[in-house]
Parts: C-alpha cells; sequence; structure tokens
C-alpha cells in the first residue's frame, strides 16, 4: 500500500509540475494579486482533477470519450482558454493596476472557479485517469481492489494539494522582484500563451 501511495504521489507531482495552461493561468493572477489568487487556481483546478479522478477511476471514462460529450466539453474548455488568454492581453495592454483591489479584478472565489473550469473543460484529464487503474494493477501485478485505488487517489491528492503551496509561493515571491513592465510582459505572454492552448486543444480533438 505504501508503494502505492509513494507512486502516486510521484506522479502527482510530475503531472502538476508540467507547465500547463493551469501554471499559465496562475502565473498571469499571480504575478498581480500575489500568493492568493495565483494559489486559487491551483486548488481550482485541483478540484476539477479530483472530479476526473473518481470518474476514471470508477470505470466510466468510456462514457466521457464518447464525440457526443467529448465535443461539447473539449469546445467549451476551449473557449475558457481562450477567454482567458484574451483577458491576459487586455491586462497588459491596460498598464499598471496593481493598485486596485483583488476584488475589483475578480475576487478568489472567481480564481477557484476558473481554476475548476480549466481541469473540467478538458476532457483528456479522464483518459489520464482511466489508466490510472491500469497503472495500479502493474504495480500490484492484478486487478486492484477498491482500497487500492483509493490509496492512489490520496496520494495524487496530497502530492497536488503540497504543489499548489509551492506553485503558488514562486510566483508570488517572482512578483515581488518583477517591475510593473515586467509584470505586463508576464501577462502578455501568459495570454498569448492561453490563447496557444485553446488552439492546440481544438486541433487535438479534430485530429483524434
Amino acid at each position: 500500500m505504501l508503494q502505492i501511495i509513494m507512486t502516486a504521489m510521484g506522479i502527482g507531482l510530475v503531472f502538476n509540475a508540467a507547465p500547463g495552461a493551469v501554471f499559465t493561468e496562475s502565473l498571469r493572477r499571480g504575478v498581480r494579486g500575489g500568493f492568493r489568487p495565483a494559489f486559487a487556481v491551483q486548488v481550482g483546478s485541483l478540484t476539477g482533477d479530483a472530479v476526473w479522478a473518481i470518474l476514471g477511476l470508477s470505470g466510466v471514462a468510456a462514457l466521457f470519450l464518447l464525440p457526443s460529450v467529448q465535443i461539447p466539453l473539449t469546445v467549451v474548455g476551449c473557449l475558457i482558454l481562450a477567454g482567458l488568454g484574451a483577458l491576459g492581453i487586455r491586462d497588459a495592454l491596460a498598464g499598471d493596476r496593481s493598485a486596485v483591489p483583488a476584488e475589483a479584478r475578480g475576487g478568489r472565489s472567481s480564481a477557484v472557479l476558473t481554476g475548476a473550469g480549466m481541469s473540467l473543460g478538458n476532457p483528456w484529464n479522464i483518459v489520464y485517469w482511466a489508466g490510472a487503474a491500469g497503472a495500479v494493477a502493474g504495480m500490484l501485478g492484478k486487478q486492484p481492489e477498491p482500497r487500492h485505488l483509493v490509496a492512489f487517489f490520496a496520494g495524487f491528492m496530497v502530492s497536488s494539494l503540497l504543489w499548489c503551496f509551492v506553485c503558488a509561493g514562486m510566483i508570488a515571491g517572482l512578483r515581488r522582484a518583477l517591475k510593473p513592465t515586467a509584470i505586463r510582459a508576464i501577462e502578455a505572454m501568459s495570454g498569448v500563451a492561453l490563447l496557444a492552448f485553446a488552439a492546440l486543444l481544438l486541433i487535438r480533438l479534430f485530429s483524434s
């Protein structure tokens, strides 16, 4: 059981630390607002990951791979990413808004919902979790029992939550070292990156 938990924690760290849309949005919000908005995006994304994990480990992954489900979900995900990308570019062009209260720019609840929407709008996450049960079976050399899957899920979530703190802390530290012009540059680059992620998600959908 300990082997499953440790493996899951390692997989969780790799899964979350890999640069992607969630990190980009955390960076975009964090360079303006600091630790809290960056952390909120990470936690929101982790909430979405938990939903996909439960669905994937419970064996209903095939349902979300049906075109009638996958296509609308992916389109929604693309729209979310494209909208966030446009906001990033707009904020970069708007100038220094560091004195504006965080609540006026969309509070923590908005950041949490954004992170959750980004995760839930990416149905390819369930493909990952559908394969997780097979990975557990490979470690055990037999069909995993529910307690094994629960242990894997728990290890992954603990590792992911720790990463939320580490990631938000790093972004907050970076923010303190940046000048306003650098903040605007990062927002612009984040906006462009999010638009690119939206395009790639759409391309992946139609090429699959």
